[in-house]
């Protein structure tokens, strides 16, 4: 079984000093309170993440640390040629004023001129501000405003078009480039005549305790926050999580480990990812969607051997599986396919983990020919070398992990915050444990509060909210960093993510539910596209649920219904009301009777970006899409 004989080969080589395993674990009256992982990476006490691509020219010129797609071809991009491209932007900056300190605002999607930028402006003493491409001019004004940025480097027209319109009426508008309209030939050109020597004297006169980027919050509760990060933050994510991830899983597959970045790079978790690939020149491609048509053709072109995903990734993928095997009526077929890779699963990872026997034959058997019909099939969506992937953002549905694990996909959680310079928490590579999202990042302490709240302490945890000094003594305590978040610890220091503390909602009952639970069993089961649960100071718990489009579409085809019909028709067709009565039924399985979705209403239309309801992160934003249905909301109590 591929990925899962190599585990068991490199779990047999690990180090054996036990590299993954929790380093303390405090309890309190038989309750696990803290855990605490010592650090793998020692920490920075010079130098800065500025400094990566010129140890890797300096080190390995000729290795390939990225690779650029031109014309459908992936073409390669050594230390060397990177480093070079950096300073030569950097110089641009430079000659364009750029003052150490400065603030310099990127928006665009993930591509490769974003990871130039990126180390071109820390070479060039600057701060680096990630703007999402997605961003209203409202938005943007807001974070330039706020962060002070002097330049933006926007993607596209229609980017710059929304930067002029949100920031005309500052007194000074930040200077423009559009990668589009080839704004690193521009920076580049622009300083050609300043010296390679003043791009190395601003770069080395860098610390860890500089600031190295302000990361806005997405903004599900309010104006988003500028989290303040230093290099010693992004040193300590990235440095820590290769030493613990990557020699295994080089170990586990034998291959050069490659990766195909496709979250935004506006996001924390895309950001640390790239910064650690760049550290232990793992090559990185770049793709600009996270919509799974779009983003197919480019795993399969890239064929990369890990991913970094959030769960909608590999939701989208179990659901075309499903809906490909029910055009060619083999549905029933997907649907056994989908209940031995559970069981296979759990009883496998039973046996790796010494706590059962593992699969028998007659499940063995059954897991082979659905390899051969199903499972296969998974692994070439993702581009058919990938044997491991990292999942963050929010939970992934227990069974939609165990079912890629069956499939030779090993899916390890993580749990973070912007604030934690993403990762805080993450399952490690020789002891998964699916439901959880893992254990503290090395040199990283979790710790749950006395009301279930999580709280993490160490080298990853921002220092303060830019130009806001109250919203920062709200949330950090003698270098405890309060998350927001429900959990609990296990007696291995595993943590579970329960809920979020603000979202709890208490019925009229006096129940309190966490919407969290129900919401994410709710979306790992088509038609669901997104959800709402609701119910506070309500009799019962409710949702809001809309449809996703590619499952209605596949929905009509397969009951020969024209491709056409209205939407409005559909969410009132029985059928489709049963089908989603049956995600409900599934989601309350998870939950108690008090705390079950009593009653549901179809949503015509869809949460998204563009209409204010989801984050770019995907996260729906409760207030607003509460506030967008109001009336549906009194109609499910009426």
């Amino acid at each position: 079984m591929g990925v899962h004989r190599d585990l068991k080969r490199a779990r047999r080589r690990a180090d054996p000093a036990g590299r993954t395993r929790v380093g303390t674990v405090l309890d309190e009256h038989g309750v696990v309170r803290e855990a605490r992982t010592a650090a793998l990476a020692a920490r920075t006490v010079t130098g800065s993440t500025a400094d990566i691509p010129f140890t890797n020219a300096a080190e390995a010129p000729d290795a390939v640390v990225l690779r650029r797609e031109e014309g459908g071809v992936w073409r390669p991009v050594t230390a060397a040629a990177f480093a070079r491209e950096v300073t030569a932007v950097a110089k641009g900056l430079i000659a364009a004023g750029l003052e150490p300190g400065d603030r310099v605002a990127v928006m665009s999607r993930t591509r490769y001129e974003w990871t130039v930028l990126d180390f071109a402006i820390w070479s060039a003493g600057g701060v680096t501000v990630p703007v999402y491409a997605t961003s209203s001019a409202e938005q943007v004004e807001w974070i330039v405003r706020d962060s002070g940025a002097r330049y933006i480097v926007t993607e596209t027209a229609q980017n710059t078009a929304t930067v002029t319109t949100g920031t005309a009426a500052h007194p000074r508008p930040p200077r423009v480039w559009e990668l589009d309209a080839d704004a690193l030939f521009e920076l580049t050109a622009l300083g050609r005549d300043v010296p390679d020597e003043e791009v190395t004297a601003r770069r080395t006169a860098l610390t860890p305790k500089t600031v190295a980027t302000l990361c806005y919050t997405s903004g599900t509760t309010g104006r988003p926050k500028g989290c303040v990060l230093t290099h010693a933050n992004l040193h300590a994510e990235a440095a820590n999580t290769v030493e613990l991830l990557h020699p295994v899983f080089e170990e586990v597959t034998d291959q050069v480990a490659s990766t195909l970045l496709f979250l935004p790079l506006a996001h924390i978790l895309g950001r640390t990812i790239q910064i650690a690939c760049l550290l232990a020149r793992i090559e990185i491609g770049h793709c600009p969607s996270i919509k799974p048509a779009e983003l197919r053709p480019a795993l399969k072109a890239f064929r990369p051997t890990f991913l970094v995903g959030v769960p909608y990734l590999f939701e989208k993928i179990h659901d075309t599986g499903r809906a490909t095997a029910e055009k060619i009526g083999r549905g029933a077929s997907f649907e056994r396919a989908h209940r031995v890779a559970v069981r296979f699963g759990e009883a496998h990872l039973d046996r790796s983990l010494g706590r059962g026997k593992g699969p028998g034959p007659g499940l063995y058997a059954a897991w082979a020919l659905y390899d051969l019909l199903v499972y296969r099939r998974v692994r070439k969506e993702l581009g058919g070398r990938a044997r491991y992937a990292i999942s963050g953002g929010s939970p992934l549905e227990r069974d939609l992990n165990l079912f890629f694990y069956a499939a030779g996909i090993m899916i390890y959680e993580g749990y973070g915050l912007t604030e934690t310079t993403a990762a805080a928490t993450l399952v490690p590579p020789l002891s998964p444990r699916p439901g959880t999202v893992g254990l503290p990042v090395p040199g990283t302490a979790v710790r749950i509060a006395g009301d279930g709240e999580v709280r993490i302490s160490g080298g990853i945890v921002f220092g303060s909210y830019w130009n806001d000094p109250d919203a920062t003594g709200e949330v950090l305590d003698d270098g405890w960093f309060a998350t927001g978040d429900l959990g609990s610890l296990d007696e291995d220091g595993y943590l579970t993510i329960t809920g979020r503390k603000k979202d709890i909602l208490v019925t009229s009952g006096g129940k309190n539910v966490s919407p969290a639970v129900l919401e994410d069993r709710l979306r790992s089961r088509p038609p669901v596209g997104q959800c709402l649960v609701v119910g506070d100071n309500r009799p019962f718990v409710a949702a809001l649920i809309t449809l996703d489009p590619e499952t209605v579409a596949h929905w009509l085809a397969v009951r020969k219904m024209p491709a056409g019909t209205p939407v409005s028709e559909i969410v009132r067709d029985p059928r489709m009301r049963a089908d989603v009565q049956r995600a409900v039924d599934y989601a309350n399985e998870a939950v108690s009777r008090a705390e079950s979705i009593r009653a549901f209403t179809l949503i015509e239309g869809e949460f998204t970006e563009e209409n204010g309801l989801l984050t770019p992160s995907l996260k729906v934003k409760r207030r607003a899409a509460q506030e967008a249905y109001a009336k549906e909301i009194e109609a499910l109590y009426s």
